[in-house]
């Protein structure tokens, strides 16, 4: 998780845009390397969040990778700080956007 440095402010699930020409594959892996210096490999597509009020600045869909990572996470591009939580230590009232939600839906997909 990260402390997100722009607004809104708040602990969120790094991520970030689709570059043009770019697959939403290919973005998960450079977002997670610009953000948090992790290399990742993709394991599914945990799900696609398109609720039009799930982003206050504008209407915005998330495509949510389930990854497995390797290295140390720091923080970087637009991270203020880093975090690793246990599942049962996430601090759900701090979430941004809609991440409360994907986390639980991961967590419930994680259980099965």
């Amino acid at each position: 998780m990260i402390q997100r440095l722009n607004e809104p402010k708040g602990i969120a699930i790094p991520g970030g845009f689709v570059d043009i020409g770019e697959s939403v594959e290919d973005a998960v892996v450079r977002e997670m390397k610009e953000e948090v210096t992790l290399d990742v490999k993709i394991e599914k597509l945990l799900g696609v969040y398109s609720n039009p009020l799930r982003d206050k600045r504008f209407h915005c869909v998330s495509c949510v990778f389930v990854c497995n990572a390797k290295g140390i996470p720091k923080a970087a591009d637009d991270a203020k700080d880093v975090y690793i939580y246990k599942l049962e230590d996430i601090p759900f009232e701090k979430l941004v956007f809609d991440h409360a939600l994907i986390l639980k839906d991961f967590i419930e997909d994680f259980n099965k």
